[in-house]
């Protein structure tokens, strides 16, 4: 594909167009048609211009483009609210035509553009209504934008080439999308964006990447600047492990040919541009790409610390990929002294146990709520919320990978109302305060608490890490506790209950569903270890189905 796909912002002007290059047709019985030459030295002005100035149509004219613009990029601006049937290329005037399916996708995009001032390899350009209802463009003098379209047409419908088509090297084939759809299975450790895009780097430039979570899976949308390079990338990685026997990759070719990313944050980055904002606590994947979106080998090792292989497939990626550990064991060759190894940056240290949560609602926020949330990634150590800064708290975890899994999945959650941030903290260890001196119960040490729930090896808990959901698992339910029960004491935490089942064979667990993610955590913070009688002690966690 010619150049880079950018993110695509665009403004909205209206006025009169111009057409060269084309024969457009409109429904205006007062206007008239004109052939010009393609390369846009020759233009007129239609007759009846100025009677549909602001006249919704399902053709748009764009302008102010980039000279080095390709049509992909044109096209692009498009997909995301519908098919775009029809497009013509005035790259001496550098402006552009793009027909729309309908006037309502047409309605919907000028709509959506009209809110934000975006831009197209890191210039302004406008968008507005043609005065004309149709483009009717001669195939002849359109020939590589027409083949362009239908590539990326049946890209986007996932249909086979159309026959007779043929298409540049520039265009995206019919094959495959720059962009890539990677779902992580198994994902019994955190997975980083700083992790995708060094592995994914390996195959070519990774121009965006969007993550997020769906479906209670954690997934990423990953653009390369050629589709080749995804092609690549998806042979290679395809059904590989991200760490040893978990955090499987599993990757398709999205429909999408072009990502728009608002924010560069832990959640999403747009490569090209370094300007953009973080947006704290903000949707990293524009609304319109969100609604049109609605083998046993390891890549990184252990998640401790990771190392990555050299190349050694004569097709530019390597024919196996392992990586190994990077903390020696005594008696054990370190993969620090293998040669050709080189280790990625990113990943904690080893000693990096400790996170700063902030952002935390002070008047809310106690240290066993804290270490009841952050205990279903990991087995809280010890809790102190700063005694300057109410707001922030620091949270001890048993090793780096539990801190690493905690600060994934609930950096960017809400609790008690307000999102909290989750970062590593430089510190090694929380400090317990000076005997005699009274903190104000800011500082506690669950080090023996006996509600952890990983120290046991082998637990089946290690199993059933998910993300925070409007689902939760109960279990330890006594016979005695009846669905009314269990449904008012889990209204009483200030939520409503959508949902609930019980398990058809056992009725000690169960599945309740709350209206939203925020009241999913209240609940669980509230009512983990609530004392139902009959010795029996409620466990809740978050769960990856639905009712």
């Amino acid at each position: 594909m010619d150049g880079i796909l950018t993110d695509v912002t665009v403004g909205i002007k209206r006025g009169s167009d111009e057409l060269s290059g084309t024969i457009l047709s409109s429904s205006n019985s007062a206007m008239s048609s004109v052939v010009v030459t393609a390369n846009g030295s020759d233009s007129k002005k239609f007759k009846g211009d100025d009677k549909m100035i602001g006249a919704p149509s399902r053709v748009l004219h764009i302008r102010k483009l980039p000279s080095e613009v390709t049509e992909t990029e044109v096209i692009a601006l498009g997909l995301p609210f519908g098919k775009v049937t029809n497009i013509l290329m005035l790259k001496g005037k550098n402006q552009a035509f793009l027909e729309m399916a309908s006037e309502e996708a047409a309605i919907t995009m000028v709509n959506y553009y009209t809110a934000v001032t975006p831009h197209l390899r890191n210039q302004p350009i406008y968008i507005q209504y043609s005065n004309h209802k149709e483009l009717k463009t001669d195939d002849a003098l359109n020939q590589r934008a027409q083949a362009v379209l239908q590539a990326v047409t049946a890209v986007q419908t996932a249909s086979t080439p159309l026959a007779g088509t043929t298409v540049s090297e520039s265009a995206v084939t019919p094959a495959q999308s720059p962009v890539l759809r990677v779902i992580i299975d198994n994902m019994y450790y955190p997975v980083t964006l700083d992790v995708l895009y060094q592995i994914f780097s390996k195959f070519g430039p990774v121009l965006k990447i969007i993550t997020f979570t769906k479906n209670n899976q954690f997934q990423a949308l990953l653009q390369y600047s050629d589709p080749i390079n995804a092609q690549q990338a998806k042979l290679a990685l395809d059904g590989q492990n991200i760490y040893n026997a978990c955090c499987t990759l599993r990757i398709d070719f999205s429909k999408l040919v072009n990502l728009n990313v608002k924010y560069n944050n832990d959640k999403s980055r747009d490569y090209t541009r370094p300007d953009l904002p973080s947006g704290d606590g903000q949707s990293s994947m524009d609304p319109a790409i969100a609604a049109a979106f609605a083998k046993e080998s390891s890549l990184l090792g252990t998640p401790a610390g990771m190392m990555s292989s050299p190349y050694s497939g004569g097709s530019g990626f390597p024919t196996s990929l392992s990586f190994a550990q990077t903390a020696a064991v005594p008696g054990s060759l370190s993969p620090l002294a293998m040669p050709g190894r080189v280790a990625m940056s990113g990943v904690a240290s080893a000693n990096h146990s400790v996170l700063l949560v902030s952002n935390l609602n002070d008047e809310m926020v106690t240290p066993q709520s804290l270490f009841t949330l952050f205990g279903v990634y990991g087995d809280v150590q010890r809790v102190k919320i700063l005694y300057n800064k109410k707001d922030s708290a620091l949270v001890q975890m048993t090793d780096v990978n539990q801190a690493q899994l905690a600060m994934s999945h609930l950096n960017g959650q809400k609790m008690y109302g307000k999102i909290i941030r989750v970062t590593l903290s430089k510190h090694q260890t929380v400090q317990l305060p000076r005997e005699g001196l009274d903190d104000q119960g800011l500082t506690k040490d669950f080090t023996n608490s006996p509600l952890h729930r990983f120290k046991k090896p082998g637990s089946k808990n290690f199993q059933n890490i998910f993300p925070p959901s409007a689902t939760l698992h109960l279990s330890n339910i006594p016979p005695s506790i009846t669905e009314d029960n269990l449904k008012i004491l889990f209204t009483n935490t200030g939520g409503k209950v959508k949902g609930f089942k019980f398990f058809q064979r056992d009725h000690k667990m169960a599945l309740l569903q709350m209206c939203s993610v925020e009241e999913a955590i209240q609940a669980l913070i509230d009512l983990h270890n609530y004392d139902l009688g009959e010795n029996h002690h409620l466990r809740v966690s978050f769960s990856k189905s639905t009712i």
